[in-house]
C-alpha cells in the first residue's frame, strides 16, 4: 500500500471506532440531576432541602435514596465560600453518577435485610 492509502485506511478505522463506542461514564452508568436549596440566615445554614430529583424511571425508594445522597453532598458544600450567602436561598444543582448495575440492585428489601444482620 502506498502512504496516502495507509493514512486514509487508518483515518477510516479511527472514525469508525469513535462512532461505535460510547465514551466515559455513559457506557455503564447513569447520571441523575437533583436540585437542592440551602437557606442562609446571617451567614448560617437555616435549612437544606431537596427541590426536585430528575429521574422519570426511578422507583419511590430509589428517588428517596438519591435525595438523601443529594442532601449529604449539599451539606458538605454548605460552607463553600463561592456559594455561601449572608441571607437568602442558594439553589444548587447536583449530578449523581451511579453504575447501572448498582442502581438496578437498589431495592428497599436489600436495605432492610442488611440492617437485620
Amino acid at each position: 500500500m502506498k502512504r496516502p492509502q495507509i493514512i486514509l485506511f487508518l483515518f477510516v478505522c479511527f472514525i469508525t471506532a469513535n462512532c461505535f463506542s460510547q465514551s466515559g461514564y455513559q457506557k455503564d452508568s447513569l447520571q441523575i440531576k437533583v436540585y437542592t436549596e440551602i437557606e442562609y440566615l446571617e451567614s448560617q445554614v437555616k435549612d437544606i432541602e431537596v427541590i426536585k430529583v430528575f429521574c422519570d424511571y426511578c422507583s419511590e425508594f430509589q428517588t428517596e435514596m438519591l435525595s438523601q445522597e443529594a442532601l449529604r453532598r449539599t451539606y458538605l458544600e454548605k460552607d463553600n465560600e463561592k456559594i455561601r450567602l449572608v441571607n437568602g436561598k442558594y439553589k444548587h444543582a447536583i449530578y449523581i453518577r451511579i453504575s447501572k448495575k448498582d442502581f438496578s440492585e437498589l431495592k428497599e428489601e436489600q436495605i432492610i435485610d442488611s440492617t437485620d444482620n
